[in-house]
């Protein structure tokens, strides 16, 4: 017979489970046995959304009154971290249970292995109604278990001739921001956007950012909570749900409309503290390469610029914010929030020129670290914040576990359920996080306790201490009084997995 392995098994959808939560007895959550039926869950999700741009989080520039308050009515994780700080790579861990080396979404533009089951698979076997709304990024057309699907495309049959204003926002073809959502559809006859569309004086790949020519009613953020009301109001008391409202601001295009814009004014934007002091000589090549030059934002070298830019930033998070509590208030009115689970998070955060960088792929903790709220009615207590690190990639077991739903074997994730219901209890935990991998110069990272420890194949790695350098400006890794805690995480990362695996 032959051999079948663990993530084989995994990918046929019916592997054998780990037992329910209520033959786990403790783990079951009173709000799945003081209702009829299981909770509901909504999971809102942002892009790009760097977790110190909250007001919760101590910001004084960040306008997040809603965030904020579903914040302080949740758990807050302090330390929550994406997979793999790149769209479709982070989402697909969020969704499968599994890191990237595991489910194969290497890239933006690598189609999610329908072999590897869901969230949506997994909650929709148990009666669950499951919906996407929004931002998915699942690059081909699969649903990948989801009954109910409204995206960029459904968003841009809705706007008809108003698609040229966004055409020229986004200006390149780019599959993060929604044109085209599937590569392969422009791939045969190029762009079809070529001739048609007035081309701004932009010297990189991505727009600096600018005021939206849409009307705030077009905005795709304006969209999605539409339809996820839409969903609530028509679906939402027929059977338990799974919906995903998954908004694309604050990642680029930077192009508010002017009600959020005017809020954030480009000369009272502060430069990040790490701005122009990085010594290159204790870096990476790849990310000295990108402080020298960044590719998508060339312009963003002038400080005038970066300050316009980090306005802009700021704009997006207020407009995805006030979205986000049109929607919150919904699920109120119709009597809906008492037994339905609500998170927030998003696929991995901004640089937003701390070091010098902008955007993600790096370890750095605004980029690979995301906002991570859990209210779960009858289980989390108010205002509560959990300090033990935590994965995107362990969203599959918790929820199963909260929902009462057997946990498939061989997920990568386990189930952080005992940190919802005592986020104070220390726990010890590790994460790990993947970047560029099939490339020249994989890399991977490991977190534990106050350390931080990077390793990229064929170049520099990294060893920060957390505690005493927050800003990560001070690389251990050379040091010789360091060698010990280096080599230490350096072994346990390449037990988990060794990126020389991952070379292209």
């Amino acid at each position: 017979m032959e051999k079948v392995t663990r993530r084989e098994f995994l990918g046929t959808g019916i592997a054998a489970t780990a037992g329910s939560v209520a033959a786990r007895g403790s783990s079951s959550p009173p709000s799945a046995r003081a209702v009829d039926r299981p909770p509901n869950v909504l999971l809102i999700m942002s892009d790009q959304h760097t977790p110190k741009a909250l007001g919760v989080a101590g910001n004084l520039v960040a306008h997040t009154p809603n965030l904020d308050a579903l914040a302080r009515s949740s758990v807050r994780f302090d330390d929550a971290y994406c997979t793999f700080p790149v769209c479709v790579s982070s989402r697909a861990s969020l969704f499968s249970g599994l890191y990237t080396h595991h489910h194969l979404a290497y890239n933006n533009a690598q189609p999610w292995p329908f072999r590897f089951k869901t969230l949506a698979h997994h909650l929709g076997r148990a009666g669950y109604m499951t919906g996407t709304i929004g931002k998915m990024h699942f690059v081909d057309a699969q649903t990948h278990g989801f009954d109910y699907k409204l995206d960029f495309n459904d968003w841009h049959q809705y706007l008809g001739p108003k698609s040229k204003q966004v055409a020229e926002e986004i200006g390149d073809p780019n599959s993060g921001s929604g044109l085209p959502q599937i590569d392969d559809l422009w791939r045969d006859a190029g762009d079809p956007w070529t001739g048609y569309i007035e081309r701004d004086n932009r010297e990189g790949y991505a727009s600096v950012g600018r005021l939206s020519a849409l009307a705030e009613e077009d905005h795709f953020e304006s969209f999605i909570t539409r339809e996820s009301i839409r969903f609530l109001r028509n679906h939402g008391k027929e059977q338990p749900f799974f919906l995903v409202s998954s908004y694309l601001k604050p990642h680029d295009p930077f192009t508010p409309v002017e009600r959020f814009a005017r809020m954030f004014r480009a000369p009272d934007m502060k430069l990040p503290d790490t701005w122009g002091k990085v010594d290159l000589a204790a870096v990476p090549q790849a990310i000295k390469n990108r402080i020298q030059y960044d590719w998508a934002y060339p312009e963003l070298r002038f400080p005038e610029v970066a300050k316009l830019h980090i306005a802009l930033y700021y704009a997006n998070v207020a407009q995805m914010d006030d979205n986000v509590g049109k929607l919150l208030r919904t699920l109120t009115e119709l009597g809906l929030d008492e037994n339905t689970i609500v998170i927030y998070t998003a696929d991995h955060g901004e640089m937003l020129g701390e070091h010098g960088l902008w955007g993600k792929f790096v370890f750095y903790e605004s980029s690979a670290r995301v906002p991570l709220f859990f209210r779960v009615p009858g289980v989390t207590t108010a205002n509560a914040r959990c300090a033990n690190p935590v994965s995107l990639v362990q969203m599959v077991p918790t929820l199963l576990d909260l929902c009462g739903v057997p946990i498939p074997a061989g997920l990568d994730g386990t189930s952080f359920t005992r940190s919802l219901r005592e986020p104070a209890a220390e726990i010890d935990s590790t994460v790990f996080s993947e970047l560029a991998l099939k490339s020249p110069h994989p890399g991977s990272m490991i977190r534990q306790g106050r350390y931080k420890y990077c390793y990229y194949v064929g170049d520099m790695d990294e060893l920060y201490d957390l505690r005493d350098d927050p800003e990560e400006m001070k690389n251990l890794a050379p040091l010789p009084a360091y060698r010990q805690k280096r080599d230490e995480l350096k072994k346990q990362l390449f037990d988990w997995h060794h990126p020389e695996k991952e070379v292209a």
